[in-house]
């Protein structure tokens, strides 16, 4: 698999409000393969949503690179053939959602890129089949609940063709129905080939990764899979983060002397572990 984002050495800074300037990224190299699905974990201020918006150019590094499909964000003349490759959903979907009708929305994009009528109608076809919403593409938006209107939004990106979903803690706004639509829906999507960047706070959620990379103060400090990850339970908790309850559990049943594997992350795990 070739890689769809290199980040070299990046940094960026911005003016506080009293004329200082703030560090918000700090050194940042990382990759993402196509294919891949990287959950992005951090406190808030650690620079998950400032990594975000680094991918599809929506902000430029104040050094080093930012590469997506080999092309350099800080290359003006590239901006728009990164955003195609590099769709953003944001955690309000209200705040995306421009049009009265669902497949309307779903339209916006694609019309907006000069897509053929007949193209766009399939597109929205397809995008609304993708995340089980055909059946309300004549709803108004605000008929619909908070993960459907996730739903919509994620449609709509998809009816641009992005290679690569970045995901902006999509499900921070939504209840735990809403939050498992959304974390299905882009589970299915990736495992049809699409890459995902799922910025989040819920640590179940990252569970479903590849890969899982740690932000702290703008800095990457870890990255592997999430048995990697969320077996160092006392390290996480140290950063201000939670861990899986079953890792939790699994950590201090340890402490208590009981022998349990160290990559124990999910309730099934915990429940094979203590009963064989």
């Amino acid at each position: 698999m070739g890689e769809i984002i290199k980040l070299e050495n990046l940094r960026h800074t911005y003016q506080g409000y009293e004329g200082q300037e703030v560090i918000a990224l700090t050194d940042i190299s990382l990759t993402v393969s196509q294919g891949e699905f990287v959950a992005v974990i951090g406190t808030n201020g650690s620079g998950k949503s400032t990594l975000a918006k680094h991918l599809n150019a929506l902000i430029l590094p104040t050094s080093g690179k930012c590469l997506v499909g080999g092309l350099d964000t800080a290359d003006p003349a590239k901006v728009w053939e990164i955003r195609q490759q590099v769709g953003m959903v944001f955690q309000n979907p209200d705040n995306q959602i421009v049009a009265a009708i669902v497949e309307e929305d779903v339209a916006f994009g694609p019309e907006n890129l000069g897509v053929a009528p007949a193209e766009i109608s399939r597109r929205v076809t397809e995008a609304l089949a993708l995340v089980n919403m055909s059946d309300y593409r004549h709803h108004g938006p605000h008929l619909l609940s908070g993960g459907q209107k996730q739903r919509v939004a994620i449609a709509g990106v998809l009816a641009m063709r992005p290679k690569c979903l970045v995901l902006d803690e999509p499900t921070a706004m939504l209840d735990p129905r809403g939050r498992k639509e959304v974390l299905d829906t882009v589970s299915r999507l990736n495992r049809e080939g699409i890459t995902v960047v799922y910025i989040t706070h819920f640590m179940e959620e990252a569970v479903s990764a590849h890969r899982v990379v740690v932000m702290e103060q703008g800095r990457l400090a870890l990255q592997g899979t999430p048995a990697e990850i969320f077996s160092q339970v006392d390290r996480l908790k140290t950063m201000g983060l939670d861990v899986p309850a079953a890792a939790e559990v699994a950590a201090c049943l340890r402490k208590q002397g009981l022998e349990l594997p160290t990559n124990i992350i999910s309730d099934e795990q915990l429940v094979v572990a203590l009963c064989p």
